[in-house]
């Protein structure tokens, strides 16, 4: 078996842009995807043609759908989305991932139990290392190699520091945190928040609305992450300001453009069923609602998005009641 740097689980258009990161900076990825189209696309073609046509992949970014190949190197970036994360841990198994660094660089929580991943990572595999990568990033930009920053999180600030060591790249600038929660809560509830920017954006409410609705949602992502044990002055950074401000602005998000579309009089349902790559936002609104349930956490705008997409509410009842709540402190 090679001896691989780095393995990233899941081979999707994130994974993708990892991997070539990794390559690009002199390092020897190694690539794990469930699609065999994937695989032989990257191997033999040097590009993810399903996931992210268009863009040629280093000759050092090596595919394969062998989970334990792909699961050997000590550290390892954890792709698939949220809601699958906890399968493919146990997949590999507890004694496998023992003593390994698990970078989690999927951003959801998980619904049957309303957990952060980082939870699922320590419940499943005891004796790794867990960290959060996330930021404010579009995979296709981050496989060119345009000029990136993010936060990576670890339980102390030498690990951090360490793995943005042996992650990071001129153009792929990570920022040490030790806040673990606090970088998973902005990177996971962003997306819910950009599905009510797309949905004022898609509406023609105005940009005074969208900034109004940023502001507020940035306050209700700070209530999760200090209910949680997070801290406020993490969400001001990459994971929390700066993925939001990108997520919330861009129709090249998955979750803004829905909610676009959604503003536009479209079904959530309807866009959903044209598209290939998860909008996590979708599943994190469901999780989310649980969290408000179990903290005691009062989140507006967050759980007018659940009833958007869980409960078939009318969007203009929403609205409504979202204007019509009593004026407020600002906090």
């Amino acid at each position: 078996m090679t001896n691989y740097d780095v393995g990233i689980i899941g081979g999707g258009a994130w994974g993708t842009a990892l991997a070539q990161v990794q390559a690009v900076a002199g390092r020897k990825p190694i690539l794990w995807a469930r699609e065999t189209a994937v695989v032989n696309a990257i191997n033999n073609v040097g590009e993810n043609t399903p996931f992210l046509p268009g863009v040629d992949l280093h000759k050092n970014v090596t595919a394969t759908e062998d989970l334990d190949e792909a699961a050997s190197p000590q550290t390892l970036l954890l792709v698939t989305p949220a809601q699958h994360t906890r399968s493919v841990l146990q997949n590999i198994g507890s004694k496998k991932l023992a003593g390994k660094n698990l970078v989690l660089c999927a951003k959801g929580i998980e619904i049957e139990t309303g957990q952060l991943l980082s939870v699922i990572v320590r419940d499943t595999a005891p004796q790794s290392t867990v960290a959060v990568l996330t930021g404010p990033t579009f995979a296709r930009e981050i496989a060119m190699g345009l000029p990136s920053a993010v936060t990576l999180a670890a339980p102390s600030m030498e690990i951090a520091r360490s793995l943005s060591g042996a992650l990071g790249h001129k153009t792929f600038r990570p920022y040490a945190s030790d806040d673990v929660a606090g970088a998973e809560v902005g990177g996971a509830i962003k997306n819910v928040l950009a599905i009510a920017c797309g949905i004022v954006a898609g509406r023609k409410l105005g940009d005074s609305a969208r900034a109004a609705l940023l502001t507020r949602g940035m306050s209700e992502m700070m209530r999760i992450a200090l209910a949680l044990g997070g801290r406020r002055e993490t969400l001001m950074g990459m994971c929390g300001m700066g993925d939001l401000v990108l997520t919330a602005t861009s129709m090249q998000s998955r979750n803004f453009s829905l909610g676009f579309a959604m503003g536009e009089g479209k079904t959530s349902a309807d866009v959903l069923s044209s598209r290939t790559a998860v909008t996590e936002g979708v599943h994190t609104a469901k999780a989310v609602k649980k969290l408000m349930e179990r903290l005691g956490v009062d989140l507006p705008v967050m759980e007018g998005v659940y009833k958007l997409l869980h409960e078939n509410a009318d969007l203009n009842a929403v609205i409504t009641d979202l204007l019509s709540r009593p004026f407020g402190d600002e906090a």
